[in-house]
C-alpha cells in the first residue's frame, strides 16, 4: 500500500501510536504529500514525502489527485466559504493549495472554500529572507510537535523556512544536527547562525538575539545569544553542541 495522496484537512496532529493520548511527533498541513503505509477503519499509517517522516493521523481528508499552484504565505489564512463569507477555520502557513477559480480579492481551493488572495504567494515563490518567516510566529505558543500558528516547537521553527521554499529539512532537532555539516567554532554570532543544543535550535537574528521556540518561555521568543546559551547551561545543564548555518 504505497499510494501518494495530499492531505485535504486544515493540518492534523501526527501521533506516535494510532491512539489520541499517543505522543503528538508532527502535524501534517492541508496540500502535504504522503504515503500510506498501514490503514484500518480509524487511523492510517503515514509517511510525509516531504521528509519521511512517519506517525498516525485518523482515517480521513485525502485524496489522490492534487496539482498545487499556489501556498499560503501568511502565519494563517482564513478559510471562506464564499467571499466575503467567513468560517471559523484557517489554514496554517506553507499549506500547498490548488488554485482553479479566482473573483477580485479571493481565490477558490474546493467547494465551499475560498482564501483571500492577500494571504497567498505561487507555489515556487521563494521567500529569502528568513526571518521574515521565523518572526511570523512571534508569541505563538510552545507546543510539543506542533508546526502551526495553533503551537509550534523548535525544530519546526526552523525547517518551516525550508518547508515553505520547497527545500528539504529534517523534522527532529537530533537529525537536524546531523544533516547540517559545518560545525562553526566560535564565540562571534551573527544572523543566519543556527545554535543547536542537545534537543533544542535557535536561530540567529543578528549578533546579539536569536529566535527560538523556547518551553519554558512557553511561546516564540526574541532573547538575548549569551544569556540564552548561560540559561539553558544552568537550567538545563546542556552546552551548545554545534554551530551551522542556514543555507538554501
Amino acid at each position: 500500500m504505497q499510494n501518494n495522496f495530499y492531505f485535504t484537512g486544515n493540518f492534523s496532529n501526527i501521533y506516535k501510536n494510532p491512539s489520541k493520548k499517543s505522543e503528538v511527533t508532527s502535524q501534517i498541513i492541508y496540500g502535504e504529500k504522503f504515503k500510506i503505509l498501514e490503514k484500518n477503519k480509524s487511523w492510517i499509517k503515514i509517511k510525509t514525502l516531504f521528509d519521511n517522516y512517519k506517525g498516525f493521523i485518523k482515517n480521513s481528508k485525502y485524496i489522490e489527485k492534487f496539482s498545487p499552484n499556489y501556498k499560503v504565505s501568511s502565519l494563517k489564512a482564513k478559510i471562506f466559504k464564499k467571499p466575503r463569507i467567513e468560517t471559523n477555520n484557517w489554514l496554517p502557513l506553507a499549506s500547498k493549495l490548488s488554485v482553479f477559480d479566482q473573483n477580485k480579492n479571493y481565490v477558490k481551493i474546493e467547494k465551499n472554500k475560498w482564501i483571500k488572495k492577500a494571504d497567498i504567494k505561487k507555489i515556487n515563490h521563494k521567500e529569502k529572507n528568513f526571518i521574515k518567516i521565523f518572526k511570523k510566529f512571534l508569541n505563538v505558543k510552545y507546543v510539543w510537535g506542533g508546526k502551526t500558528f495553533q503551537g509550534i516547537d523548535c525544530s519546526a521553527l526552523l525547517q518551516i523556512f525550508f518547508c515553505y521554499n520547497n527545500l528539504f529539512y529534517p523534522r527532529d532537532t537530533k537529525d537536524q544536527i546531523k544533516y547540517t555539516k559545518k560545525n562553526l567554532k566560535k564565540r562571534k554570532f551573527k544572523k543566519g547562525d543556527i545554535i543547536f543544543w542537545k534537543g533544542h535550535v535557535a536561530i540567529c537574528l543578528n549578533s546579539k538575539q536569536l529566535i527560538h521556540a523556547y518551553g519554558p518561555e512557553k511561546k516564540v521568543i526574541i532573547m538575548p545569544i549569551i544569556e540564552t546559551i548561560n540559561r539553558i547551561q544552568k537550567t538545563a545543564k546542556l552546552k551548545v553542541k554545534k554551530i551551522s548555518r542556514i543555507k538554501y
